[in-house]
């Protein structure tokens, strides 16, 4: 097994998880080596230098790619994944799914994800920013799913990894998220109320709305700019 992890704090419950279920030593090695962020992982799934990746849920789409039910959803706001208002447009190299997402929802502005979002959001406040999952979510009455567990091999050791994540509910010791805090440049109760918006269960709305999503971006030819 050969997982790409995305370095941000949408995915610290199951980074925390990754580091209690039984994987060989080599193999939780790999997963820190082989980390980053989305647009980076989708290529690095697409040439196979891992073997699954959460990659942009745009990405996601491809025939040669195989899914589970575990993504990056939010309900309504996300806080994470913004475009700055009354700002010169500008994509966010790091994304593809949002990027995407500004285009068709015709957000003209500065786009913002991930742990840099975030801290953008907590100085100057939600009113400096369309949270995307908020007007998503105002349009269609659906979740958002900004990323997806995506796989071209090892298919039954992921699925089982997959199945036992989104079983239980995952306790983040203090000192982890005391951590993450000090690394991230935000306080540990921001962080436990940030979580708050994140969901990782594909079901039946999430599914729904990624589909809703892939034919939007079909439109455009799947390109953002």
């Amino acid at each position: 097994m050969l997982f790409g992890k995305i370095d941000y704090l949408n995915l610290l419950p199951f980074h925390v998880f990754l580091k209690r279920y039984p994987l060989q030593n080599a193999v939780k090695k790999s997963i820190e080596y082989k980390k980053g962020v989305p647009s980076k992982l989708c290529k690095d799934l697409y040439y196979a230098r891992v073997d699954a990746a959460v990659i942009s849920s745009v990405e996601s789409r491809r025939s040669k790619y195989k899914t589970l039910d575990f993504g990056i959803c939010s309900k309504k706001g996300v806080k994470s994944v913004l475009v700055r208002k009354n700002s010169p447009k500008r994509l966010d190299p790091a994304s593809m799914s949002s990027n995407m997402l500004s285009k068709i929802l015709s957000l003209d502005g500065e786009v913002i994800i991930g742990d840099n979002a975030l801290k953008a959001y907590l100085k100057d406040g939600k009113d400096a920013f369309y949270d995307m999952g908020e007007v998503w979510n105002a349009k269609t009455g659906l979740p958002f799913v900004f990323g997806r567990f995506t796989y071209i091999k090892n298919k039954s050791g992921y699925k089982k990894l997959v199945k036992e994540f989104l079983k239980h509910k995952i306790k983040i010791p203090r000192y982890i998220i005391e951590n993450y805090a000090a690394t991230r440049g935000v306080k540990s109760s921001d962080i436990k109320w940030y979580l708050n918006f994140i969901s990782y269960k594909m079901g039946i709305k999430e599914k729904k709305s990624l589909k809703k999503f892939l034919n939007e971006a079909k439109k455009f030819n799947f390109d953002p700019k």
